[in-house]
């Protein structure tokens, strides 16, 4: 089950609990609070299963839509992506910063940059992945946290990217351990990029947060560097 919808039962439960303390001081019947906690956890695992914790994403990130610094933080992570998939080829479709923006756009989970990877799918198709695939595709995914870490000193973000880069490294059937290094060694490489391209990457946050198409953003890219798809070993 998604994290934010554990989240969200978790909040429910607390309030639910609170009111069960409260209720008889205001007279509200036992039974209320304890049929109020099996609904929303109904909502909740239904939300999971049917919509892929779409409604939670939209409560939760509803919430976080209130801070202006939360949404700047969004901004900073997303850009990282953005930029590295750029530096490595990798092209980028679209992007959103919320999850009222991506349910929008008809697009799952709580946004984010959207890429084209028909070349990783064909390539894990015929069971063999090439180490630069892997590694560009490593290296923009745990790009959002590198991101972070160069602008706030560490990443509150970044679940979900390591949650992709855990299925691939399954789907590899390679080693746990080998996977950690990766991780750490992907995350370092990505905020090297980040670091050689600092005004591109600053400007292409504030371009995003501003709300500027994928064709825009792009533009702007391209006036300062161009893309390879070439990274060193791991």
């Amino acid at each position: 089950m998604g994290q934010l919808t554990l989240n969200l039962i978790a909040i429910s439960i607390f309030t639910v609990t609170m009111g069960m303390l409260v209720g008889p001081l205001v007279q509200i019947p036992q039974a209320v609070p304890v049929v109020a906690i099996a609904l929303l956890a109904g909502i909740a695992v239904f939300d999971q299963a049917s919509f892929n914790g779409t409604i939670g994403n939209l409560l939760i990130n509803g919430l976080n839509r209130l801070s202006g610094d939360e949404r700047e933080r969004v901004v900073h992570h997303e850009a990282g992506h953005f930029l590295v998939a750029y530096l490595l080829n990798i092209p980028v479709t679209d992007y959103t910063l919320s999850a009222w923006d991506a349910w929008k756009k008809g697009l799952p989970g709580l946004g984010g940059v959207q890429f084209d990877t028909a070349d990783l799918e064909a390539t894990l198709k015929t069971g063999q992945l090439p180490a630069q695939t892997l590694n560009r595709y490593c290296t923009v995914w745990m790009a959002g946290i590198a991101a972070e870490q160069l602008t706030y000193g560490q990443a509150q973000g970044g679940q979900d990217d390591r949650q992709k880069f855990s299925i691939l490294w399954q789907q590899l059937q390679r080693p746990l351990q080998e996977g950690q290094v990766r991780q750490r060694w992907a995350a370092l490489q990505a905020k090297t990029l980040l670091e050689k391209h600092q005004e591109a990457y600053t400007e292409l946050a504030a371009a995003m947060a501003a709300d500027l198409p994928v064709a825009d953003c792009l533009a702007l890219l391209q006036r300062h560097v161009e893309p390879t798809a070439l990274i060193a070993e791991a």
